[in-house]
């Protein structure tokens, strides 16, 4: 996943490395005198670099008496500062060295279904990193720019992040859990994941199958409760919803049960009838968590339905499926800084447990494995 990313990153990754290694300078050391005979016993250091300065200290030293400790001393500092020589350089970059790629960057970003004020703190985020302060290099220039790729990323993506595992345990039970977005993205899929995700953790669960708009979405959502062996409450097609949540959350309370997920139609923010009917469930049956559910494959279209829901029913999370096929990366970079709101889980596959505990590092680390 997110091929198409890791590729403009790398490419951004090179150029800069390159221009690195153009202003990069060897870390000079302090010549000191030492005698030839001393540094031609030191390990893979090389005689050239500083030949000139032995031949012309070594009479000083043929006429002056030199203990074994002193000497041994003028080895060791001799020697580490030849390696700081071969081996060791230090650069310091400028803004019109980092104009022309951190402005490829953000096209690159761009392409990659980032949304534009995302692609902007990530891109300032690089330029404050890079620009202005001497850094020394390693063995890899390329190090140096992947770790503030790196660090941007994740500072994006870490809004608001918190344990939804923990929420949960710690909750007054039921947990009531209300689950919104557009048709099709794959709510009811998630809401069965879940479910079995909370019943393999010892939670007990009812599902409230309130999308009683779209014809056969009780029976989809039936079907999996079968399979993941949890009950659930329906009433008609053409229901009220607010009516199906409500009797769930008073079977959860009479039965102790520890969760309610509740299952409701596939809306845009623009539908007015549907929001209002979205307003009456939270009214009726207020939730613990609403979360919204959209596509990572769709890109900035998510993004934006993202924000657009949080408008007119403020969200808490968000799930994205479809994560495994995401080539660009995009929304996962960007739902959760645009929001405000964390993003809870990643859905990477069609089974139960295909459903991933969203993890900033983790996601990081995806985008830049080899």
């Amino acid at each position: 996943m997110f091929n198409k990313l890791k590729a403009k990153l790398s490419g951004f990754k090179e150029k800069i490395g390159t221009r690195i290694d153009e202003k990069a300078v060897a870390i000079e050391p302090v010549e000191e005198p030492v005698e030839v005979a001393d540094f031609l016993q030191t390990p893979s250091v090389s005689v050239s670099p500083v030949q000139t300065t032995v031949e012309s200290e070594k009479s000083v030293h043929e006429k002056t008496p030199v203990s074994n400790e002193t000497q041994n001393n003028k080895k060791i500092g001799f020697a580490q500062k030849a390696k700081a020589l071969v081996f060791e350089r230090e650069f310091i970059l400028d803004d019109d060295d980092l104009e022309e790629p951190l402005w490829e960057l953000e096209m690159a970003l761009l392409e990659s279904d980032i949304a534009l004020t995302v692609s902007e703190a990530i891109v300032d985020s690089v330029r404050k990193q890079l620009v202005g302060t001497r850094r020394r290099i390693g063995s890899n220039t390329g190090n140096i720019v992947e770790d503030a790729l790196k660090k941007a990323i994740y500072d994006v993506m870490s809004a608001n992040v918190f344990d939804f595992d923990e929420y949960v345990k710690n909750a007054k039970k039921p947990v009531h859990i209300v689950f919104v977005g557009i048709n099709g993205t794959g709510k009811t899929t998630s809401i069965a994941k879940l479910a079995k995700r909370f019943k393999d953790q010892g939670l007990s669960v009812v599902v409230a199958a309130g999308d009683t708009f779209r014809a056969g979405a009780i029976d989809q959502l039936a079907i999996h409760a079968g399979k993941i062996g949890v009950k659930i409450i329906k009433h008609q097609e053409q229901g009220d919803p607010a009516a199906v949540i409500y009797d769930a959350i008073q079977h959860a309370k009479a039965n102790r049960v520890d969760v309610v997920l509740s299952d409701t139609a596939g809306r845009m923010h623009t539908n007015i009838n549907l929001m209002e009917q979205l307003k009456k469930v939270c009214r009726v049956s207020p939730p613990d968590l609403l979360i919204f559910v959209d596509e990572a494959v769709a890109g900035n279209d998510a993004v934006e339905r993202a924000a657009q829901f949080n408008g007119a029913v403020p969200i808490h999370g968000s799930i994205l499926t479809k994560t495994d096929a995401d080539a660009k990366g995009g929304a996962a970079i960007s739902i959760a800084y645009i929001t405000g709101k964390p993003i809870l889980f990643l859905g990477m596959g069609q089974g139960y447990d295909d459903l991933r505990k969203f993890d900033p590092k983790w996601f990081v680390d995806q985008i830049f494995a080899e």
